[in-house]
């Protein structure tokens, strides 16, 4: 079974393309819903690193699932590098009492604005990381179909104590806020930012979202929105959006033969 939780559709992306390479079942995040038990004894986690870390989301998901007795593997979605969140989600594993098998990590187009220096990539770039994701994944596949633990295959970048230790809780703390969220004037009142999160966060009144306390900063809405009218207070002035597409049939992979 794979498990995925994805905001703006990369790891979906990931998720897809790994799925149909080990056969395995694919299901969702849902707030209302736990994770059924899989039935071949296997459980692959794919989420986005938030911050170096992993996401409040994911750790909330993960505690609420009965891990003991199960193998566990993880891939990352990132936009460059994800410090420690290798060893982060193998802690979480272990303390629900399952075996952190491996980890592995997907370099997929950056989806976070919400700082200064923090912007979208350019068509080009996302377009080229996501040509390198088919590949990355059959090799993935390849490890977990065989079984195969121990591996830490991650692109951990450079100083990642001090993103994963330091900037992550500092993030987890005080950069979560969903309170910046407002709908601008050019807002048309569609519902599509509220349809659309994963968390069911926002509600719609007078035709206008409102954003709850119960939010995963996944972005999705201010993505999403093609009116462009979801903001994030003045950071997200003159920031370019982005969602990953769905992967077209062609994409699909075959796992070969170990």
């Amino acid at each position: 079974m794979i498990a995925v939780f994805s905001g703006t559709g990369n790891s979906l992306y990931a998720a897809t393309l790994l799925s149909r390479a080990l056969g395995d079942r694919l299901v969702s995040y849902s707030p209302d819903e736990s994770l059924p038990q899989p039935s071949d004894g296997r459980i692959v986690w794919v989420f986005p690193v938030y911050s170096w870390g992993v996401p409040p989301v994911v750790e909330e998901w993960i505690e609420r699932t009965e891990c003991g007795g199960l193998n566990h593997y993880c891939v990352l979605t990132c936009g460059d590098d994800a410090g420690l969140t290798a060893g982060q989600w193998r802690r979480l594993i272990e303390r629900r009492g399952g075996r952190a098998c491996s980890v592995f990590s997907v370099i997929m187009p950056n989806v976070y604005v919400l700082m200064k220096g923090f912007d979208v990539d350019t068509e080009a770039v996302a377009s080229l990381k996501l040509s390198r994701v088919p590949s990355r994944i059959e090799d993935i596949a390849l490890h977990i179909e065989a079984g195969e633990e121990g591996i830490d295959d991650v692109t951990r970048g450079s100083f990642a104590w001090v993103k994963s230790r330091v900037i992550y809780p500092w993030f987890k703390r005080y950069a979560m806020s969903p309170k910046p969220f407002h709908a601008t004037e050019a807002c048309t009142g569609c519902g599509s930012c509220a349809r659309h999160c994963p968390l069911h966060n926002i509600t719609m009144a007078g035709g206008r979202p409102q954003w709850a306390d119960h939010c995963a900063l996944c972005l999705r809405c201010y993505h999403q929105c093609g009116a462009h009218a979801v903001a994030y207070g003045k950071a997200t002035e003159g920031k370019g959006r982005y969602l990953c597409p769905t992967p077209p049939p062609a994409a699909s992979i075959v796992t070969k033969s170990v």
